[in-house]
């Protein structure tokens, strides 16, 4: 009987052991949970950063279409110019301090033929917070996002191409422009009235 007590007594400390083992672990995962989530929240706020960004810009496009398609390769180079960067910004640090995050950098850059990109860059305004691993009440989330306006319009075939139509007629002062009709996502539509910005322009995340 006295070597059972004996036992018991040499394994309470093993089952000690054991225990502050499972509870270190426990808030160990705890950290891993709220790291993760702090991640997912900086990956929300920069892609609604860069979606803003890209959706404002698109809103100014819609008269570039009717000049670009006055000119000779207008439609390829309708983002030669860019659009307003200042007007982008300030969409993405709104759409970043909705979602409790700071904008670091917005980057616009060309895509391809028709393609426009911004990429912002954001840190959350909150941190990790405490927990058993150091240093993680001082941890911010991190995150990045690209997001693409694409042109969806081009003319009809036969009149000139898709991305490089021919010039409208110049009418004189007692004649009214032809009709002009472009195609978007293989739909026709009259540019009087002008489409909207959405239907000429879709509005995307990109890898």
């Amino acid at each position: 009987m006295a070597d059972l007590r004996q036992d018991r007594g040499q394994a309470f400390p093993i089952y000690i052991v054991m225990v502050a083992g499972l509870l270190f672990l426990a808030f160990a995962f705890f950290a891993v949970g709220q790291a993760s989530a702090t991640r997912n929240g900086a990956q929300g706020a920069a892609d609604s950063a860069a979606l803003a960004a890209a959706q404002r810009a698109r809103e100014e496009l819609g008269p570039k279409v009717l000049t670009a398609l006055t000119t000779p390769g207008g439609l390829d180079n309708i983002f030669k110019d860019g659009p307003v960067l200042a007007d982008a910004r300030a969409e993405a640090v709104t759409f970043a301090a909705k979602n409790d995050a700071e904008l670091q950098t917005l980057v616009p850059h060309a895509g391809g033929v028709g393609q426009f990109k911004f990429t912002a860059s954001v840190q959350t305004n909150y941190t990790v917070g405490e927990s058993v691993i150091p240093g993680t009440e001082r941890e911010h989330g991190n995150a990045t996002a690209t997001a693409m306006i694409e042109l969806r319009c081009g003319l009809p075939p036969g009149t000139g191409g898709s991305t490089s139509p021919t010039p409208m007629p110049t009418p004189t002062p007692t004649s009214t422009p032809p009709p002009v009709t472009i195609t978007c996502d293989g739909k026709d539509m009259p540019t009087d009235p002008l489409p909207a910005p959405d239907e000429l322009f879709a509005v995307k995340l990109v890898d």
